[in-house]
């Protein structure tokens, strides 16, 4: 499935903040139907996101996917390509043939692009402040319960408003060091979280995740699926502690 690919995919800063919205509305379009994008969908978005592959790749990939069902017995029997699950082959593929091209293009000219930041600032100061709202409550909420969870969301509370600071600064902002600090707090968070909670909760996370991942999971490797399923875990997590996500991917 997913075979993460060198940093030699760079992605532009507005499909990679957009990177989510873009996919899901394509695959909606080609669907032909609005419906909610499940848990595994998102982890798999992520899984591309963050192993760096164009926003182009996935689309190509995704039209890809869909030309092979038209093709099967299942659209035949008038099923539905319900996952993108299904698509994640042919990604993979048009990834690695960008990757390819690329190499044999030989070196890029590296232009500075006009234009303005993909937010404003205005928007990550909203973005943050309802971050740190949400931490806070999260963290009054399982105090009496979660200690050491509680202590650990407060200070992310307070690391939010020091980044957050940094949006004042005069100059163009460095997005992709904001991004990166925002990473590590989140890998910190999820490390807290798996720590504290209990059996029961893990173990619905894994017979959740297990149900979802069971049709396709001849398809991908070791690699790849203890990949996603760290995804899987980490928004489940979250979700359970009433967290939003960090990432400035999330604020599209």
């Amino acid at each position: 499935m997913l075979s993460f690919l060198p940093s030699e995919l760079p992605m532009e800063s507005f499909n990679y903040f957009n990177y989510f919205t873009e996919i899901e509305e394509y695959f909606w379009r080609k669907r032909g139907a609005h419906l909610l994008v499940s848990p595994l969908d998102w982890a798999i978005v992520e899984t591309w996101q963050q192993a760096g592959i164009p926003l182009a790749a996935v689309l190509k990939g995704i039209d890809r996917a869909f030309e092979s069902w038209a093709r099967s017995r299942r659209a035949a029997g008038g099923r539905q390509l319900k996952s993108l699950a299904y698509c994640v082959d042919a990604v993979l593929d048009a990834a690695t043939e960008v990757q390819e091209a690329r190499a044999g293009s030989g070196p890029e000219m590296k232009t500075t692009r006009s234009g303005s930041e993909p937010f404003s600032r205005k928007e990550l100061k909203q973005y943050f402040e309802r971050n740190c709202s949400c931490f806070r409550a999260s963290a009054e909420k399982n105090r009496p319960k979660h200690t050491a969870v509680a202590a650990r969301l407060a200070d992310a509370a307070m690391r939010l408003e020091e980044l957050s600071r940094l949006i004042d600064s005069p100059g163009p902002l460095d997005l992709e060091d904001l991004e990166r600090r925002l990473t590590v707090l989140e890998q910190k968070l999820t490390a807290a979280l798996s720590a504290d909670a209990d059996e029961e909760t893990l173990l619905a996370i894994r017979r959740e995740m297990d149900r979802s991942l069971a049709p396709y999971r001849r398809k991908m490797s070791a690699e790849q699926l203890a990949r996603l399923e760290r995804q899987y875990t980490q928004k489940r997590l979250f979700e359970s502690f009433d967290l939003p996500r960090l990432s400035l991917f999330y604020l599209t």
